[in-house]
């Protein structure tokens, strides 16, 4: 018990009174009730939930006095507890001490009032720091009052608790409501605080979330045609050397591989393409039926030509979208009628889906696809493909694909390299590496006010430490080990970070929201928030731990003491 009750001021009186029990690890229900006991009998029931600023000075002595009681003490050190009492509470709180002595517990107390002293049943004056008296001097050790707690019993009692210590978990729970009621006790302060946690959170997250969002709108655009397709075509085998050739029997042995889906012999011309009054000049390819899957364009009317067409070198032909506008102005039925090419007629039976450009002069609406046979057969008389298109049976693995068909390809051309292979999915995936750098690097920048919000962490933890170091004081002083201040103040910053990473994250959301709406190309990622929000947390461990560590290694002397 102190002169100066040392009350903590953001507690209430049964919070207060708990706090000892809370270091010697007493169950939640069992310190409640123990607390709510102590108060009620020493008049403070209807005052269980009231601070110290709102009760009285002999009030607080008597909360003080029930902390001191709440862990069964056998001796009761009490200095100068009337000492900031006017008469009236402090004749109350000698009457306690008296009842306390009767019910058997010692109270060893100091003062200067020889009125209080008188009251002992034994008084040792000191002078000087010496002892000059002493009432009990040459007299026989009193007998144990009936009902007063023996040293044995108070040991076995000590051990029993020690043995019956709250988890871990308790503990922490313990110091998270405690963190949670000095936060809300400086609710400004919080606020700003955790201003620089959520704008960091918030930031990182947007940050990674546009630049994901930027490289799968590229990725979409650069792999309209599918990212496992590959082109090869003949080429000189040196500069002065005739181009080469691929043939049809280098393209059934390539559908061969494993490594390859899908493959097909192409060849395309500009030609001039009539319908009625409405003429146009349009790209012609040559293709086999595996057209639709390979290139990942479907069609939106009719169908496409089958391996008997091809057989057949059938006259039939798939117009895109932009042909069926120009030739079909009047909203006629494309499907079946016939359209001239180069005074060659094919017959309309489908129509492909929009594709879009996909660069420069790769108009590809204005594609026209007609059976490889009637190509090479009716238009072009071409010995060999122009190009042939393949489809590698894994995206992931086209490098692999592409040094199998090179591979084959030289062995069926005598060691001969008369072509060449275009890797459009190489050409997607380095396009991929490069965005998923940009968005690493915006994330980095964006990083740098979590690292300054995690500075304000460390500030205002700080400042809380120097605020509160008589409560620092107060709680080993009711039975605080260092761990436990150390847990509190750490406790306490990895609360605001928590509370900070998750109301970025919230705001994140909304800022992708309205990017949205502004048609800003964005793309959240589950595991960026999740390392966005554990980026916080571990910041409030990191800044956090220099403030709970400096808590920690208080003198409780010199903290009681501070102002």
């Amino acid at each position: 018990m102190f002169q100066g009750y040392h009350l903590i001021p953001s507690a209430s009186a049964r919070e207060n009174v708990e706090m000892p029990a809370i270091y010697a690890g007493t169950p939640a229900a069992a310190r409640a009730e123990r607390a709510h006991a102590l108060l009620q009998r020493l008049g403070l029931g209807e005052r269980t939930g009231n601070r110290p600023r709102q009760l009285s000075g002999g009030q607080q002595q008597r909360v003080s006095i029930a902390r001191a009681l709440m862990n069964g003490g056998h001796i009761i050190l009490a200095d100068e507890p009337t000492g900031a009492l006017d008469t009236h509470s402090g004749a109350e709180v000698m009457t306690l001490l008296d009842e306390l002595a009767q019910q058997g517990h010692v109270v060893i107390l100091i003062t200067h009032d020889r009125d209080v002293a008188a009251r002992a049943q034994r008084v040792i004056e000191i002078r000087d720091g010496e002892v000059v008296s002493d009432s009990a001097a040459g007299q026989p050790a009193p007998p144990p009052r009936p009902g007063a707690l023996q040293a044995a019993e108070l040991r076995e009692r000590l051990s029993r608790a020690n043995q019956e210590r709250s988890p871990w978990l308790a503990e922490t729970r313990d110091a998270l409501v405690a963190a949670w009621r000095v936060m809300w006790a400086n609710r400004t302060r919080t606020a700003l605080t955790l201003l620089g946690i959520i704008i960091g959170v918030a930031s990182v997250v947007v940050m990674l979330a546009v630049g994901e969002g930027s490289k799968r709108q590229v990725m979409a655009q650069m792999g309209a045609f599918g990212s496992n397709i590959m082109f090869m075509n003949g080429a000189p085998a040196t500069p002065r050397a005739p181009p080469g050739h691929i043939r049809l029997s280098d393209v059934q042995a390539l559908a061969e591989l494993p490594q390859v889906n899908s493959i097909m012999a192409a060849t395309t011309l500009q030609a001039q393409v009539r319908f009625g009054g409405h003429d146009m000049t349009s790209t012609i390819g040559g293709y086999s039926p595996v057209f639709p899957s390979i290139f990942n364009w479907p069609l939106t009317e009719g169908s496409f030509f089958t391996d008997a067409d091809m057989s057949a070198a059938a006259a039939v032909a798939v117009i895109g979208s932009e042909v069926r506008k120009k030739l079909f102005v009047d909203g006629q039925d494309p499907i079946g009628q016939y359209i001239l090419v180069e005074n060659v007629p094919f017959q309309v039976i489908g129509v492909l889906a929009s594709k879009g450009s996909s660069g420069a002069n790769q108009r590809n609406d204005l594609r026209i696809a007609i059976p490889y046979s009637a190509a090479r057969i009716r238009l072009s008389g071409a010995e060999y493909p122009e190009y042939v298109v393949i489809g590698a049976a894994d995206s992931t693995l086209v490098h692999e694909a592409e040094q199998a068909i090179r591979g084959l390809m030289l062995n069926l051309h005598d060691g001969v390299q008369d072509f060449e292979i275009d890797n459009s999915a190489a050409l997607i995936q380095a396009e991929a590496h490069t965005r998923n750098g940009l968005s690493l690097m915006l994330g980095s920048i964006a990083a740098i006010s979590l690292l300054v919000g995690g500075i304000g962490v460390m500030n205002v933890m700080l400042m809380t430490v120097r605020e509160r170091t008589r409560e620092i004081g107060i709680r080993v002083a009711t039975g605080a080990r260092q761990r436990d201040i150390l847990r509190q103040f750490l406790t306490e910053a990895v609360v605001l970070s928590l509370v900070g990473g998750l109301i970025g994250v919230a705001l994140a959301l909304l800022i992708g929201v309205a990017l949205n709406l502004a048609k800003v190309a964005v793309a959240f990622s589950s595991l960026a928030m999740l390392g966005a929000f554990a980026c916080s947390v571990a910041t409030g461990v990191i800044f956090g731990f220099m403030p709970a560590r400096k808590a920690a290694g208080l003198d409780p002397v010199a903290a009681l003491t501070s102002e």
